[in-house]
């Protein structure tokens, strides 16, 4: 499952996304969306995980956490247009 988690602190790396997320299970990709002109975080990212139910434990858990000192919007990312 592919989740989107929106409202992260600027200052949060890959890593640190990823760590967020491990706790309920496999993590497979985490990435941070970042501007390619300023190459700052867009302040959102997202978090690959081939468990489904473990994915949805993260997104149940997470969404609403303060993380960073910001409220972290987690669900399930939507398909491009």
């Amino acid at each position: 499952m592919n989740i989107y988690v929106g409202n992260l602190s600027y200052r949060m790396t890959d890593a640190e996304l990823r760590e967020a997320f491990v706790p309920f299970g496999e993590v497979k990709r985490a990435k941070i969306v970042m501007d390619r002109e300023t190459n700052r975080s867009k302040g959102f990212g997202f978090v690959e995980m081939d468990d489904d139910a473990a994915a949805q434990k993260a997104i149940d858990a997470l969404n609403g956490q303060d993380v960073g000192g910001r409220a972290l919007r987690v669900n399930e990312a939507r398909p491009r247009d």
